[in-house]
């Protein structure tokens, strides 16, 4: 394989990445654990928001993982893997909705700390393809951990 970007280099940043495939995809599954719990006054417009967040993220795992495998590498698929790279943990029981919104919130900011990591090896490796997938996931990260901090406001 000839891409311009070196094996070493690409491996390197599909290990970035494979941690972003696995934080992406535990947040994935907490919002749609959440879609299905939340429950209280603000049920409608949470149950709303959240399909609406997972079905992003549903396919922001394609995106990465795609991104993983046209470096060359396979993508990690199993929830043994994914427990071992991702930042984020799972929830223990059922929160209450205002809990289950501060949990998202540290979830996409950990996805976006996640995806800043990255960027590193895909700059030295002129990797820009990676910097613009990295570059879009922050700007959907970013924009939704606003969305969900704002609800939290008293």
């Amino acid at each position: 394989m000839d891409i311009g970007i070196k094996e070493e280099d690409r491996k390197n940043i599909a290990q970035g990445l494979s941690h972003l495939l696995a934080d992406t995809y535990t947040l994935y599954l907490k919002t749609h654990y959440f879609h299905w719990n939340v429950t209280g006054p603000m049920f409608n417009t949470l149950h709303l928001m959240f399909e609406t967040q997972y079905n992003e993220l549903a396919l922001a795992v394609d995106l990465v993982a795609e991104r993983i495998r046209a470096l060359d590498v396979y993508a990690p698929g199993t929830y043994r893997d994914f427990a071992k790279l991702s930042s984020i943990k799972e929830s223990e029981s059922v929160p209450k909705a205002q809990d289950m919104i501060a949990e998202l919130v540290a979830g996409h900011e950990a996805v976006c700390r996640t995806a800043r990591s990255v960027f590193p090896s895909a700059d030295a490796a002129s990797d820009e393809a990676t910097a613009d997938l990295l570059t879009q996931r922050l700007q959907t990260h970013e924009k939704t951990a606003w969305m969900l901090r704002s609800l939290l406001e008293k």
